[in-house]
């Protein structure tokens, strides 16, 4: 079977037509072709009409529900192909698709393929970063990290959007960014403990009762903030978009993102997924891989994996394509048009075969961008390099390669095993390095000759997948209902990772591992915003505990200037989990005695 990607997507809006494929069907027949090296996607997208009231409503509860088992709502959901439609429409296509072909083989250019290296003609990397110098002046805490992409300004929008929409429900919410606080505290600590159902984090059970939850935030009022909360304006939303629901967080966090992103000269792009289990979302599936269900997000990374812009994917029903290019091609195009919002430098993005093609590449170098990546062979523009199997009856490390004269893209095959492609705008064969290759047969290293874009392709790409990795590790096990309440999760993950990446890069002293960067946020956020207003409620609070735990102590600045908690003179400097007062010279002795 070729190497291709089919789309099917399952759909439950108002007016769809059902179909008599189901997703369980679909599911099967691509179980049985594990040998097959074809990508299947189950894209399951949002209502069409964005904006229709039923959108909010429930959509199952999700508490321990596993990936591998879905409801039988889901699996028996009806898929039609992406791109189809009524049969009058379908009819219209099969008649304009000779036609189509004709205009097509005479407007593509001819491309002339020519045997030598390629002779870029970008300018050198030599932009610096004063707002990573400026950061590393301010020696910020985890705590203040995460606040630059939650700063105030979101905390505060999210509380206005959730209480606007109470009030629509006729409910008094009455939600404070202090309890919205408590609330993020308890979707990040849900990460590294977790229970099968929530509630137990406030159950008087021995074995269950967490009494840091317990004591912030009252079980039912959490239920009752997190069943609102919401991100945009229901009477307001753009009908032609299906993320309209969470569209203004998106533009938030995307701001955020960028305003405090590394100035680098290599980023990755790539698809991501913020899982989800209920009856709406995008679902894909991987032949011979374990299933991942969720919503497909477009990423763009730095090398390192700090998320510099997002978007959920909404198909090619609803999303504009550029100059020809598919919807991937699109998406990457949207990414650059980002990154050069802070200045036209020579940036140079990498990414994979769903993306590669040498159109885009020519579309990238017109916009003064460098571009590396693996591509398919039925995207290089009929580039005249030896066949794979030709490839494998030689030694490992030879390689083949072309350059488009117009364009100057080159297209080089490389044996390492197996034949990888790869198409780049600014970086050639030479020098032509070794790298390490690990013999089955023999079980020892050899050398191989390596072409220097595929090395720097090996070194400097996966960015999207280190973003990943991270953010699976500790990430947000509490999910809503609704079907785009689960955004909120992804969110708190992405900008947790990315303030973990600033502190990787801007700490003076000894770094903190994510697990402890994680630990120290959600204590601090739930010790210093816990509601103490009842009776009796802080005395239940163990502050004895917390101070001498050893744990997530961080030394800020305070501009007011308050009492030492082990001297008592004045201090400008406080323990941020404390909340105390404290000087540098007494810190560590008031957390020991």
């Amino acid at each position: 079977m070729a190497s291709t990607s089919s789309t099917f997507i399952v759909g439950r809006g108002a007016g769809s037509k059902p179909k008599s494929t189901k997703l369980l069907e679909v599911l099967n027949a691509l179980e049985e072709e594990e040998s097959s090296h074809s990508r299947e996607e189950i894209f399951i997208a949002p209502p069409d009409n964005a904006s229709g009231d039923f959108t909010d409503e429930d959509s199952g509860d999700e508490d321990g529900r596993q990936g591998s088992h879905l409801p039988g709502s889901v699996l028996h959901a009806s898929v039609v192909p992406e791109d189809s439609g009524t049969e009058e429409e379908e009819e219209d296509e099969l008649q304009l698709q000779p036609a189509m072909k004709r205009q097509k083989a005479v407007t593509e250019p001819q491309r002339i393929w020519t045997k030598r290296d390629i002779r870029p003609n970008f300018s050198s990397w030599t932009a610096s970063d004063p707002h990573i110098e400026d950061l590393k002046s301010q020696e910020l805490s985890p705590v203040g990290l995460f606040e630059l992409f939650f700063d105030g300004g979101t905390i505060n929008f999210i509380v206005n959007e959730t209480n606007r929409y109470a009030w629509q429900k006729n409910v008094n919410l009455g939600l404070t960014a202090q309890e919205l606080k408590c609330v993020l505290g308890i979707l990040i600590l849900s990460g590294y403990i977790s229970y099968p159902r929530r509630r137990m984090f406030w159950e008087t059970s021995p074995d269950s009762h967490h009494h840091l939850v317990a004591d912030a935030i009252r079980r039912d009022r959490f239920e009752l903030i997190f069943s609102y909360l919401h991100f945009a304006d229901n009477t307001e939303l753009d009908e032609s978009d299906r993320f309209a629901k969470v569209r203004p967080l998106i533009v938030r966090m995307n701001c955020n993102f960028q305003k405090h992103a590394p100035l680098e000269e290599f980023y990755s792009f790539g698809e991501s997924m913020c899982e989800y289990f209920g009856h709406r979302g995008s679902k894909q599936l991987r032949a011979g891989k374990p299933m991942r269900l969720g919503y497909k997000i477009w990423c763009g990374t730095t090398s390192r994996g700090y998320l510099v812009w997002f978007e959920p994917s909404q198909g090619t029903l609803f999303t504009k394509s550029h100059g020809g290019l598919d919807l991937g091609g699109s998406m990457v195009v949207k990414f650059v048009d980002a990154l050069q919002e802070r200045g036209c430098l020579p940036y140079h993005i990498f990414f994979d075969k769903v993306f590669t093609s040498v159109k885009l590449m020519s579309i990238l170098r017109k916009k003064g961008v460098k571009a590396t990546g693996t591509v398919r062979e039925y995207r290089t523009e009929r580039c005249p390099l030896k066949d794979p199997k030709e490839l494998k009856k030689m030694k490992r490390g030879s390689f083949d390669y072309k350059v488009d004269e117009s364009e100057e893209v080159i297209v080089c095959r490389w044996y390492d095993g197996s034949a990888v492609t790869i198409c780049s705008n600014a970086v050639g064969i030479e020098p032509v390095g070794l790298a390490s290759h690990h013999s089955g047969t023999t079980k020892t290293r050899a050398q191989v000759h390596q072409p220097s874009l595929v090395k720097l392709y090996q070194e400097k790409g996966g960015g999207v997948r280190r973003m990943d990795q991270n953010m699976a590790k500790y990430k947000v096990k509490i999910r809503g209902m609704k079907w785009y309440s689960s955004f909120i999760g992804y969110v708190v993950d992405a900008a947790l990772n990315n303030a973990w990446q600033l502190h990787r890069t801007c700490s003076h002293d000894a770094q903190v591992d994510l697990l402890a960067f994680r630990r120290y946020v959600a204590c601090v956020y739930l010790e210093s915003n816990a509601d103490v207003s009842s009776q009796g409620r802080r005395s239940r609070r163990l502050e004895t505990e917390s101070r001498f735990d050893m744990i997530g102590h961080w030394i800020v600045h305070q501009d007011k200037r308050t009492r030492c908690a082990l001297c008592h003179s004045q201090t400008n400097t406080r323990c941020e989990k404390c909340q105390k007062g404290v000087h540098a010279k007494c810190f560590r002795e008031y957390h020991i005695r």
